[in-house]
Protein backbone atom coordinates (compact mmCIF):
# COMPACT_ATOMS: atom_id res chain seq x y z
CA UNK A 1 0.00 0.00 0.00
CA UNK A 2 1.47 3.07 -1.03
CA UNK A 3 2.63 5.72 1.78
CA UNK A 4 0.94 3.51 4.06
CA UNK A 5 -2.50 4.21 3.66
CA UNK A 6 -5.17 1.61 4.35
CA UNK A 7 -7.06 1.73 1.07
CA UNK A 8 -6.22 2.28 -2.43
CA UNK A 9 -9.36 3.74 -3.28
CA UNK A 10 -11.60 5.88 -1.07
CA UNK A 11 -15.25 6.89 -2.58
CA UNK A 12 -17.16 9.50 -0.84
CA UNK A 13 -20.77 9.31 -1.81
CA UNK A 14 -22.57 6.01 -2.61
CA UNK A 15 -24.27 7.02 -5.52
CA UNK A 16 -24.98 5.77 -9.13
CA UNK A 17 -21.34 7.39 -10.09
CA UNK A 18 -19.56 6.28 -6.23
CA UNK A 19 -20.66 3.07 -6.55
CA UNK A 20 -19.77 2.58 -10.19
CA UNK A 21 -16.35 3.94 -9.60
CA UNK A 22 -16.01 1.46 -6.38
CA UNK A 23 -16.66 -1.51 -7.94
CA UNK A 24 -14.50 -1.16 -11.06
CA UNK A 25 -11.86 -0.50 -8.69
CA UNK A 26 -12.52 -3.32 -6.45
CA UNK A 27 -12.81 -5.25 -9.88
CA UNK A 28 -9.02 -4.67 -10.52
CA UNK A 29 -8.00 -6.27 -7.40
CA UNK A 30 -7.80 -2.76 -5.08
CA UNK A 31 -8.70 -2.79 -1.71
CA UNK A 32 -11.38 -0.31 -1.96
CA UNK A 33 -13.81 1.55 0.57
CA UNK A 34 -16.74 3.86 -0.04
CA UNK A 35 -18.50 5.87 2.88
CA UNK A 36 -22.04 6.75 2.30
CA UNK A 37 -24.78 8.78 4.93
CA UNK A 38 -27.73 10.51 3.50
CA UNK A 39 -28.74 13.48 6.15
CA UNK A 40 -32.09 13.45 6.59
CA UNK A 41 -34.29 16.04 4.50
CA UNK A 42 -36.05 18.94 6.89
CA UNK A 43 -38.93 16.79 6.90
CA UNK A 44 -37.16 13.32 8.54
CA UNK A 45 -37.01 11.41 5.19
CA UNK A 46 -34.31 9.33 4.37
CA UNK A 47 -33.05 6.52 2.17
CA UNK A 48 -30.58 3.65 1.80
CA UNK A 49 -27.53 2.89 -0.37
CA UNK A 50 -28.11 3.66 -3.98
CA UNK A 51 -27.90 8.10 -4.03
CA UNK A 52 -30.32 10.26 -5.84
CA UNK A 53 -31.23 8.21 -8.76
CA UNK A 54 -32.33 4.61 -7.18
CA UNK A 55 -33.88 6.68 -4.37
CA UNK A 56 -35.53 9.59 -4.86
CA UNK A 57 -34.64 10.49 -8.85
CA UNK A 58 -34.68 8.43 -11.67
CA UNK A 59 -36.28 5.24 -10.61
CA UNK A 60 -39.27 6.15 -8.78
CA UNK A 61 -39.76 8.92 -11.46
CA UNK A 62 -39.78 6.62 -13.67
CA UNK A 63 -42.18 4.32 -12.14
CA UNK A 64 -44.80 7.22 -10.89
CA UNK A 65 -44.83 8.68 -14.52
CA UNK A 66 -45.71 4.79 -16.13
CA UNK A 67 -48.14 4.75 -13.33
CA UNK A 68 -49.73 7.63 -14.68
CA UNK A 69 -49.59 6.65 -18.26
CA UNK A 70 -51.81 3.54 -17.24
CA UNK A 71 -54.17 5.98 -16.12
CA UNK A 72 -54.51 7.41 -19.54
CA UNK A 73 -54.56 3.89 -20.66
CA UNK A 74 -57.65 3.52 -19.12
CA UNK A 75 -58.97 6.14 -20.67
CA UNK A 76 -58.03 4.89 -24.29
CA UNK A 77 -58.63 0.98 -23.53
CA UNK A 78 -62.43 1.16 -24.95
CA UNK A 79 -61.90 3.26 -27.86
CA UNK A 80 -60.36 -0.15 -28.74
CA UNK A 81 -62.93 -2.79 -27.50
CA UNK A 82 -61.81 -3.09 -23.82
CA UNK A 83 -64.59 -3.18 -21.30
CA UNK A 84 -63.07 -1.01 -18.04
CA UNK A 85 -63.66 2.35 -16.33
CA UNK A 86 -62.27 5.20 -17.87
CA UNK A 87 -62.29 6.86 -14.53
CA UNK A 88 -60.86 4.50 -11.81
CA UNK A 89 -59.62 6.17 -9.24
CA UNK A 90 -55.93 6.18 -8.30
CA UNK A 91 -54.21 4.60 -4.87
CA UNK A 92 -51.55 6.32 -4.03
CA UNK A 93 -50.40 4.11 -0.90
CA UNK A 94 -51.01 0.88 -3.12
CA UNK A 95 -48.14 2.34 -5.74
CA UNK A 96 -46.12 4.53 -3.45
CA UNK A 97 -45.53 0.83 -1.20
CA UNK A 98 -44.89 -0.99 -4.33
CA UNK A 99 -42.45 1.52 -5.74
CA UNK A 100 -40.57 2.12 -1.73
CA UNK A 101 -40.21 -2.00 -2.04
CA UNK A 102 -38.44 -1.89 -5.05
CA UNK A 103 -36.11 0.74 -4.11
CA UNK A 104 -35.46 -0.99 -1.07
CA UNK A 105 -34.48 -4.38 -2.62
CA UNK A 106 -32.29 -1.94 -5.12
CA UNK A 107 -30.67 -0.69 -1.95
CA UNK A 108 -29.65 -4.31 -0.46
CA UNK A 109 -28.88 -5.11 -4.49
CA UNK A 110 -26.03 -2.41 -4.24
CA UNK A 111 -25.04 -3.49 -0.93
CA UNK A 112 -24.65 -7.00 -1.87
CA UNK A 113 -22.61 -5.82 -4.72
CA UNK A 114 -20.07 -4.04 -2.47
CA UNK A 115 -19.90 -7.33 -0.38
CA UNK A 116 -19.37 -8.94 -3.18
CA UNK A 117 -16.27 -7.21 -4.20
CA UNK A 118 -15.03 -6.81 -0.76
CA UNK A 119 -15.66 -3.38 -0.75
CA UNK A 120 -15.53 -1.87 2.80
CA UNK A 121 -18.97 0.11 3.43
CA UNK A 122 -19.16 2.99 6.01
CA UNK A 123 -22.11 4.17 6.60
CA UNK A 124 -20.96 7.57 7.99
CA UNK A 125 -20.58 11.42 6.82
CA UNK A 126 -17.18 12.00 6.37
CA UNK A 127 -15.10 15.17 6.09
CA UNK A 128 -11.37 15.60 5.52
CA UNK A 129 -8.66 15.69 8.29
CA UNK A 130 -6.05 16.03 5.60
CA UNK A 131 -5.78 14.92 1.86
CA UNK A 132 -5.25 11.13 2.53
CA UNK A 133 -7.48 11.30 5.43
CA UNK A 134 -11.32 11.51 6.12
CA UNK A 135 -13.04 11.25 9.03
CA UNK A 136 -16.53 10.38 10.48
CA UNK A 137 -18.98 9.34 13.29
CA UNK A 138 -21.35 6.29 13.50
CA UNK A 139 -24.54 6.93 14.79
CA UNK A 140 -23.25 6.24 18.28
CA UNK A 141 -20.81 8.33 18.01
CA UNK A 142 -17.69 6.47 17.29
CA UNK A 143 -14.81 8.16 15.32
CA UNK A 144 -13.75 6.28 12.44
CA UNK A 145 -10.78 7.78 10.35
CA UNK A 146 -9.80 6.10 6.80
CA UNK A 147 -6.93 7.01 4.59
CA UNK A 148 -6.54 5.94 1.15
CA UNK A 149 -4.07 6.41 -1.76
CA UNK A 150 -6.89 8.22 -3.94
CA UNK A 151 -10.06 9.49 -2.90
CA UNK A 152 -12.81 10.40 -5.40
CA UNK A 153 -15.67 12.72 -4.27
CA UNK A 154 -19.28 11.84 -5.74
CA UNK A 155 -21.61 13.36 -3.15
CA UNK A 156 -24.43 14.42 -5.49
CA UNK A 157 -26.56 17.29 -4.42
CA UNK A 158 -29.50 17.94 -2.33
CA UNK A 159 -33.16 20.23 -3.34
CA UNK A 160 -32.68 23.54 -2.93
CA UNK A 161 -34.90 25.73 -0.11
CA UNK A 162 -35.70 29.61 -1.10
CA UNK A 163 -33.83 31.48 1.76
CA UNK A 164 -36.16 34.65 1.18
CA UNK A 165 -39.57 33.01 1.82
CA UNK A 166 -41.35 32.75 4.84
CA UNK A 167 -42.11 28.51 5.58
CA UNK A 168 -40.02 27.11 2.83
CA UNK A 169 -38.25 24.85 5.38
CA UNK A 170 -41.05 24.26 8.12
CA UNK A 171 -43.86 23.43 5.73
CA UNK A 172 -43.08 22.45 2.09
CA UNK A 173 -41.20 19.53 0.64
CA UNK A 174 -38.97 18.48 -2.07
CA UNK A 175 -38.64 15.44 -4.09
CA UNK A 176 -36.21 14.54 -1.60
CA UNK A 177 -40.04 13.79 0.11
CA UNK A 178 -42.50 13.16 -2.36
CA UNK A 179 -41.28 9.64 -3.46
CA UNK A 180 -42.09 8.41 0.57
CA UNK A 181 -44.63 9.88 1.09
CA UNK A 182 -47.44 7.36 2.77
CA UNK A 183 -50.99 9.49 1.37
CA UNK A 184 -51.48 11.28 -1.46
CA UNK A 185 -50.24 15.16 -1.48
CA UNK A 186 -53.86 15.99 -2.76
CA UNK A 187 -53.98 19.34 -4.28
CA UNK A 188 -49.74 20.43 -4.62
CA UNK A 189 -48.79 23.36 -5.64
CA UNK A 190 -45.05 22.58 -7.62
CA UNK A 191 -42.87 25.73 -7.47
CA UNK A 192 -40.04 26.16 -10.31
CA UNK A 193 -40.01 25.11 -13.77
CA UNK A 194 -37.31 22.52 -13.87
CA UNK A 195 -37.55 19.45 -14.96
CA UNK A 196 -38.30 17.93 -11.67
CA UNK A 197 -40.87 20.08 -11.38
CA UNK A 198 -43.13 19.15 -14.31
CA UNK A 199 -42.06 15.54 -14.76
CA UNK A 200 -43.43 15.56 -10.88
CA UNK A 201 -46.47 17.94 -11.63
CA UNK A 202 -47.02 15.53 -14.76
CA UNK A 203 -47.85 12.37 -12.89
CA UNK A 204 -49.50 14.23 -10.33
CA UNK A 205 -52.27 15.35 -12.67
CA UNK A 206 -52.44 11.79 -14.39
CA UNK A 207 -53.32 10.64 -10.56
CA UNK A 208 -56.20 13.04 -11.30
CA UNK A 209 -54.50 15.67 -8.24
CA UNK A 210 -55.07 19.34 -8.56
CA UNK A 211 -52.02 20.15 -9.57
CA UNK A 212 -50.40 23.57 -9.94
CA UNK A 213 -46.63 24.53 -11.02
CA UNK A 214 -45.53 27.78 -10.54
CA UNK A 215 -42.93 29.42 -12.89
CA UNK A 216 -40.89 32.40 -12.58
CA UNK A 217 -39.61 32.86 -15.84
CA UNK A 218 -39.12 29.75 -18.42
CA UNK A 219 -39.67 26.31 -18.70
CA UNK A 220 -36.57 23.69 -18.88
CA UNK A 221 -34.10 26.10 -18.67
CA UNK A 222 -30.80 24.83 -20.79
CA UNK A 223 -33.35 22.70 -22.91
CA UNK A 224 -34.41 24.35 -25.98
CA UNK A 225 -36.90 26.64 -25.50
CA UNK A 226 -38.92 25.51 -28.59
CA UNK A 227 -39.79 22.11 -27.59
CA UNK A 228 -40.02 23.31 -23.81
CA UNK A 229 -42.83 25.43 -24.63
CA UNK A 230 -44.57 22.68 -26.37
CA UNK A 231 -44.24 20.38 -22.95
CA UNK A 232 -45.75 22.98 -21.19
CA UNK A 233 -48.50 23.58 -23.70
CA UNK A 234 -49.69 20.07 -23.72
CA UNK A 235 -49.59 19.94 -20.10
CA UNK A 236 -51.72 22.68 -19.29
CA UNK A 237 -54.17 21.40 -22.58
CA UNK A 238 -53.93 18.28 -20.14
CA UNK A 239 -55.31 19.62 -17.05
CA UNK A 240 -51.83 21.11 -15.13
CA UNK A 241 -52.35 24.28 -14.47
CA UNK A 242 -49.86 26.90 -14.12
CA UNK A 243 -49.07 29.95 -12.52
CA UNK A 244 -46.83 32.51 -14.71
CA UNK A 245 -44.36 35.29 -13.55
CA UNK A 246 -44.60 34.36 -10.44
CA UNK A 247 -42.65 34.83 -7.03
CA UNK A 248 -43.40 33.22 -3.70
CA UNK A 249 -43.65 35.45 -0.61
CA UNK A 250 -44.56 32.99 2.22
CA UNK A 251 -46.18 29.92 3.31
CA UNK A 252 -48.41 29.46 6.25
CA UNK A 253 -49.90 26.40 7.62
CA UNK A 254 -53.49 26.46 8.51
CA UNK A 255 -55.25 24.11 12.04
CA UNK A 256 -56.72 21.91 8.90
CA UNK A 257 -53.10 20.95 8.31
CA UNK A 258 -53.63 22.85 5.25
CA UNK A 259 -51.11 25.64 3.28
CA UNK A 260 -51.70 29.29 2.65
CA UNK A 261 -49.66 30.07 -0.27
CA UNK A 262 -48.57 33.78 -0.90
CA UNK A 263 -47.06 35.07 -4.27
CA UNK A 264 -46.49 37.89 -6.11
CA UNK A 265 -47.41 38.00 -9.51
CA UNK A 266 -45.26 39.98 -11.52
CA UNK A 267 -47.28 40.13 -14.83
CA UNK A 268 -50.41 41.82 -13.56
CA UNK A 269 -48.19 43.57 -10.13
CA UNK A 270 -50.02 42.18 -6.99
CA UNK A 271 -49.88 39.67 -4.58
CA UNK A 272 -52.37 36.82 -4.63
CA UNK A 273 -53.30 33.82 -2.42
CA UNK A 274 -54.49 29.83 -2.78
CA UNK A 275 -54.98 27.14 -0.55
CA UNK A 276 -52.99 23.92 -0.74
CA UNK A 277 -52.84 20.70 0.81
CA UNK A 278 -48.52 20.35 -0.32
CA UNK A 279 -46.28 22.69 -1.07
CA UNK A 280 -43.26 21.30 -3.54
CA UNK A 281 -40.17 23.08 -4.13
CA UNK A 282 -38.18 22.40 -7.45
CA UNK A 283 -35.86 25.57 -7.60
CA UNK A 284 -32.95 23.53 -8.07
CA UNK A 285 -29.92 21.57 -5.90
CA UNK A 286 -27.27 21.99 -4.06
CA UNK A 287 -23.98 20.43 -4.15
CA UNK A 288 -23.04 18.53 -1.33
CA UNK A 289 -19.48 20.60 -0.90
CA UNK A 290 -20.31 22.15 2.30
CA UNK A 291 -19.47 19.78 5.09
CA UNK A 292 -16.76 17.93 3.45
CA UNK A 293 -14.36 20.12 4.91
CA UNK A 294 -12.47 20.91 1.41
CA UNK A 295 -10.49 23.94 2.19
CA UNK A 296 -8.76 21.98 4.67
CA UNK A 297 -7.56 20.09 1.84
CA UNK A 298 -7.38 22.84 -0.73
CA UNK A 299 -10.14 21.36 -3.54
CA UNK A 300 -11.23 24.73 -5.38
CA UNK A 301 -14.44 24.90 -6.12
CA UNK A 302 -16.56 27.42 -8.13
CA UNK A 303 -17.20 30.55 -6.54
CA UNK A 304 -21.10 30.93 -7.53
CA UNK A 305 -22.38 27.30 -7.87
CA UNK A 306 -19.95 25.94 -4.96
CA UNK A 307 -19.39 22.75 -7.30
CA UNK A 308 -15.61 21.36 -7.80
CA UNK A 309 -13.65 22.57 -10.41
CA UNK A 310 -12.38 19.17 -12.22
CA UNK A 311 -9.94 18.85 -15.07
CA UNK A 312 -11.11 16.75 -18.66
CA UNK A 313 -9.35 13.39 -16.07
CA UNK A 314 -11.86 14.95 -13.07
CA UNK A 315 -9.10 15.48 -11.23
CA UNK A 316 -9.15 18.34 -8.87
CA UNK A 317 -6.99 20.73 -7.51
CA UNK A 318 -5.02 18.18 -5.66
CA UNK A 319 -2.88 15.95 -7.57
CA UNK A 320 -4.65 12.54 -6.01
CA UNK A 321 -8.39 13.65 -5.18
CA UNK A 322 -10.80 13.15 -7.99
CA UNK A 323 -15.16 14.40 -8.54
CA UNK A 324 -17.14 13.07 -10.53
CA UNK A 325 -21.61 13.10 -11.22
CA UNK A 326 -22.90 15.97 -10.14
CA UNK A 327 -20.97 17.78 -7.46
CA UNK A 328 -18.58 18.73 -10.52
CA UNK A 329 -18.66 22.01 -12.60
CA UNK A 330 -19.84 22.33 -16.17
CA UNK A 331 -21.13 18.57 -15.89
CA UNK A 332 -24.63 17.07 -17.22
CA UNK A 333 -26.32 16.37 -14.07
CA UNK A 334 -27.42 12.79 -15.21
CA UNK A 335 -27.02 9.27 -13.57
CA UNK A 336 -25.63 7.77 -16.94
CA UNK A 337 -22.78 10.40 -17.69
CA UNK A 338 -22.01 9.74 -13.74
CA UNK A 339 -21.73 6.22 -13.98
CA UNK A 340 -19.57 5.96 -17.12
CA UNK A 341 -16.81 8.41 -15.38
CA UNK A 342 -16.76 6.85 -12.29
CA UNK A 343 -15.29 3.38 -14.47
CA UNK A 344 -13.04 5.72 -16.80
CA UNK A 345 -11.78 6.90 -13.80
CA UNK A 346 -10.76 3.84 -11.70
CA UNK A 347 -9.38 2.43 -15.19
CA UNK A 348 -6.95 5.36 -15.26
CA UNK A 349 -6.16 4.94 -11.62
CA UNK A 350 -5.77 1.25 -11.92
CA UNK A 351 -6.23 -0.39 -15.27
CA UNK A 352 -3.79 1.12 -17.59
CA UNK A 353 -6.27 3.22 -19.21
CA UNK A 354 -5.76 6.92 -20.75
CA UNK A 355 -9.67 6.93 -21.73
CA UNK A 356 -11.35 10.18 -21.11
CA UNK A 357 -15.25 10.58 -20.67
CA UNK A 358 -16.60 12.25 -23.35
CA UNK A 359 -19.90 14.58 -22.27
CA UNK A 360 -20.71 15.63 -25.50
CA UNK A 361 -24.12 14.42 -27.42
CA UNK A 362 -25.03 12.60 -24.77
CA UNK A 363 -28.84 11.98 -24.95
CA UNK A 364 -31.51 12.72 -22.03
CA UNK A 365 -35.06 12.49 -21.67
CA UNK A 366 -37.75 14.24 -19.99
CA UNK A 367 -40.55 12.18 -18.11
CA UNK A 368 -43.37 14.74 -18.69
CA UNK A 369 -47.02 13.25 -20.03
CA UNK A 370 -45.72 13.76 -23.41
CA UNK A 371 -42.11 12.82 -23.15
CA UNK A 372 -39.20 15.10 -24.33
CA UNK A 373 -36.68 13.25 -25.50
CA UNK A 374 -33.23 14.97 -26.99
CA UNK A 375 -29.51 14.34 -27.87
CA UNK A 376 -26.79 17.41 -28.96
CA UNK A 377 -27.37 21.09 -29.33
CA UNK A 378 -30.80 22.67 -28.81
CA UNK A 379 -31.55 25.25 -31.79
CA UNK A 380 -30.82 28.35 -29.46
CA UNK A 381 -26.81 27.07 -28.48
CA UNK A 382 -26.45 26.25 -32.67
CA UNK A 383 -27.18 29.18 -33.72
CA UNK A 384 -25.18 30.79 -30.65
CA UNK A 385 -21.76 28.98 -31.84
CA UNK A 386 -22.44 28.63 -35.34
CA UNK A 387 -24.78 31.94 -35.98
CA UNK A 388 -28.30 31.66 -37.09
CA UNK A 389 -26.60 31.44 -40.92
CA UNK A 390 -24.53 28.25 -40.01
CA UNK A 391 -27.46 26.08 -39.19
CA UNK A 392 -30.23 24.55 -40.90
CA UNK A 393 -33.66 22.88 -38.99
CA UNK A 394 -35.87 20.54 -40.24
CA UNK A 395 -39.14 20.11 -38.53
CA UNK A 396 -42.51 18.49 -38.72
CA UNK A 397 -45.73 17.86 -36.54
CA UNK A 398 -46.57 14.24 -36.80
CA UNK A 399 -50.04 12.22 -35.43
CA UNK A 400 -48.99 9.02 -33.57
CA UNK A 401 -50.81 5.99 -35.26
CA UNK A 402 -51.84 5.07 -31.15
CA UNK A 403 -53.54 8.76 -31.43
CA UNK A 404 -55.61 8.67 -34.31
CA UNK A 405 -58.15 5.24 -32.83
CA UNK A 406 -58.89 7.00 -29.62
CA UNK A 407 -58.59 10.90 -31.11
CA UNK A 408 -56.07 11.91 -28.83
CA UNK A 409 -54.83 15.24 -29.34
CA UNK A 410 -51.38 15.48 -31.44
CA UNK A 411 -50.80 19.00 -31.75
CA UNK A 412 -47.48 18.96 -29.36
CA UNK A 413 -46.32 16.05 -31.28
CA UNK A 414 -42.61 17.16 -33.10
CA UNK A 415 -39.87 16.77 -33.91
CA UNK A 416 -37.01 19.14 -35.08
CA UNK A 417 -33.51 18.33 -36.23
CA UNK A 418 -30.38 21.84 -36.25
CA UNK A 419 -27.72 20.19 -38.58
CA UNK A 420 -24.72 22.52 -39.69
CA UNK A 421 -25.32 24.53 -43.01
CA UNK A 422 -22.71 22.97 -45.77
CA UNK A 423 -22.84 19.75 -48.31
CA UNK A 424 -23.29 17.14 -45.78
CA UNK A 425 -25.22 19.08 -43.10
CA UNK A 426 -23.46 17.30 -39.82
CA UNK A 427 -26.44 17.26 -37.26
CA UNK A 428 -25.50 19.28 -34.28
CA UNK A 429 -29.18 18.54 -32.61
CA UNK A 430 -32.42 16.20 -32.55
CA UNK A 431 -35.31 16.71 -30.52
CA UNK A 432 -38.48 14.60 -30.43
CA UNK A 433 -41.81 15.70 -28.27
CA UNK A 434 -43.92 12.56 -28.10
CA UNK A 435 -44.71 8.56 -26.99
CA UNK A 436 -41.70 6.71 -25.71
CA UNK A 437 -39.03 9.43 -26.99
CA UNK A 438 -36.58 8.06 -24.51
CA UNK A 439 -36.70 4.99 -26.26
CA UNK A 440 -36.56 6.99 -29.47
CA UNK A 441 -33.61 9.01 -28.49
CA UNK A 442 -31.69 6.39 -27.21
CA UNK A 443 -31.29 4.76 -31.03
CA UNK A 444 -30.30 7.66 -32.43
CA UNK A 445 -28.32 8.79 -30.32
CA UNK A 446 -25.12 6.42 -31.65
CA UNK A 447 -25.61 7.55 -35.00
CA UNK A 448 -25.60 11.57 -33.76
CA UNK A 449 -21.94 10.45 -31.45
CA UNK A 450 -20.70 9.16 -34.50
CA UNK A 451 -21.29 12.21 -36.46
CA UNK A 452 -24.38 11.36 -38.56
CA UNK A 453 -25.26 13.95 -41.20
CA UNK A 454 -28.82 14.96 -42.41
CA UNK A 455 -27.97 13.08 -46.37
CA UNK A 456 -27.79 10.03 -44.39
CA UNK A 457 -30.95 9.88 -41.84
CA UNK A 458 -32.44 10.76 -45.06
CA UNK A 459 -31.02 7.64 -46.74
CA UNK A 460 -32.15 5.66 -43.24
CA UNK A 461 -35.37 4.12 -44.05
CA UNK A 462 -37.58 4.01 -41.13
CA UNK A 463 -39.47 1.09 -38.78
CA UNK A 464 -43.15 1.67 -39.78
CA UNK A 465 -44.98 2.59 -38.01
CA UNK A 466 -43.58 3.93 -35.34
CA UNK A 467 -43.20 7.67 -34.38
CA UNK A 468 -39.17 6.74 -34.64
CA UNK A 469 -40.17 6.88 -38.33
CA UNK A 470 -40.70 10.62 -38.87
CA UNK A 471 -37.12 11.59 -37.66
CA UNK A 472 -35.93 9.61 -41.10
CA UNK A 473 -38.70 11.48 -43.46
CA UNK A 474 -38.17 15.20 -42.14
CA UNK A 475 -37.66 17.99 -44.96
CA UNK A 476 -39.33 20.63 -44.10
CA UNK A 477 -36.98 23.59 -42.96
CA UNK A 478 -37.59 26.61 -41.12
CA UNK A 479 -36.76 28.62 -43.78
CA UNK A 480 -38.88 27.41 -46.49
CA UNK A 481 -42.50 28.68 -44.66
CA UNK A 482 -44.39 25.62 -45.39
CA UNK A 483 -46.72 23.78 -42.99
CA UNK A 484 -44.77 21.64 -41.15
CA UNK A 485 -46.46 18.64 -40.69
CA UNK A 486 -45.76 14.54 -41.76
CA UNK A 487 -49.14 12.95 -42.36
CA UNK A 488 -47.38 9.53 -42.32
CA UNK A 489 -48.90 6.91 -45.48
Amino acid sequence: MAGGNEYDLLVIGGGSGGLACAKEAADFGKKVAIMDYVVPSPRGTSWGLGGTCVNVGCIPKKLMHQAALLGGALEDAHHYGWDVAPSAPHNWQQMATAVQNHIKSLNWGHRVQLQERNVKYFNIHGSFVDDHTVRGFTKAGKETLVTADHIVLATGGRPRYPEDVEGAKEYGITSDDLFWLKKSPGKTLVVGASYVSLECAGFLTGFGLDTTVMMRSIPLRGFDQQMALLVTDYMESHGTKFLKYCTMRKLEKFEDQRLQVTWHNHEVGREETGVFDTVMWAVGRVPETRHLNLEKVGVTLHPDSQKILVSASEATSVAHIYAIGDITEGRPELTPTAIMAGKLLARRLFGHSAELMDYDNVATTVFTPLEYGCVGLSEEEAERRYGQEGIEVYHAYYKPLEFTVTERDSSQCYIKMVCLRGEDQRILGLHFLGPNAGEVIQGFALGIKCGATYSQMKKTVGIHPTSAEEVTKLWITKRSGLPATVTGC
